[in-house]
């Protein structure tokens, strides 16, 4: 259990997508331990997004809904908002953390994979922030969006030329809304993980060797060191940051 500390955000309602598992599971804990009600998404996992919605209502005693909805499919996306809006009637946070990773060489690499990978990445995000952004203004009471994206487009991961290139435009289109967002007062921001220790889908490859990635901290991030980063970003202690892109990789790249 995270401790709880002050209820900043009680009452507020934060979306996190791909929130069944790894860092949006834990966000959700994070944004729900200052008392934030939390809609927790997931793709195809009704039981990890039933279970975790479960976990924040008797852990720290907040509303939790559990919505399974593709965020490249803008109904689907829409009918969760619209859910969202009747069980809690508000939004206040959008954390855009849904992404399908995987790892094949350029010149073996299917188109369709290469769609899928953006899709995710970018469409979701548009899709996302868009239905959940056009409450949040309405509402009038300003609010945050978090964009999740990585260091692979820093570095040039081998074998992840479309994950590089989501995560770049996933910054791009982060600073846009940020200057369009801001005379309603939401701050949009995105947190690039580096090396998180997390349990990592088959697709994803194998994790590349602590010596590969040189890190100077010398180890693993936690859950915990970026989903603590995206609760500040949707407290009013982050209120004043906004259009940034923050690292959280051990120093492994240095902006």
């Amino acid at each position: 259990m995270i401790d709880p500390g002050a209820k900043v955000l009680a009452g507020k309602t934060a979306v996190i997508t791909g929130a069944g598992k790894n860092i949006g599971q834990r966000i959700a804990e994070h944004l729900a331990a200052v008392g934030a009600n939390i809609v927790v998404n997931g793709r195809f996992d009704q039981a990890a997004v039933d279970e975790t919605a479960a976990m924040l209502e008797q852990t720290y005693g907040i509303q939790a809904l559990p919505f399974l909805a593709d965020v490249t499919d803008r109904a689907a996306v829409d009918a969760m908002v619209e859910a969202t809006m009747e069980k809690f009637g508000r939004i206040d946070i959008a954390v855009s953390n849904a992404a399908h990773r995987k790892q094949t060489p350029f010149l073996d690499m299917p188109f369709d994979e290469w769609k899928g990978v953006i899709s995710v990445a970018l469409d979701g995000a548009f899709n996302v922030c868009q239905s959940c952004a056009k409450h949040m203004v309405a509402n009038g009471e300003g609010g945050a969006i978090v964009t999740l994206s990585g260091i692979s487009n820093r570095v040039g991961t081998l074998n992840r030329i479309h994950v590089n290139a989501a995560k770049a435009g996933l910054e791009g289109f982060t600073r846009g809304l940020a200057r369009e967002m801001a005379p309603h007062g939401i701050n949009v921001n995105a947190v690039a993980p580096g090396m998180i220790d997390t349990t990592r889908g088959a697709s994803a490859g194998a994790r590349p060797g602590m010596n590969d990635r040189g890190i100077p901290l010398n180890r693993m991030g936690t859950v915990d060191e970026i989903a603590g980063m995206v609760r500040l970003l949707c407290t009013p202690e982050g209120a004043y940051t906004t259009g940034q892109t923050i690292h959280i990789n051990g120093g492994v790249y240095l902006t």
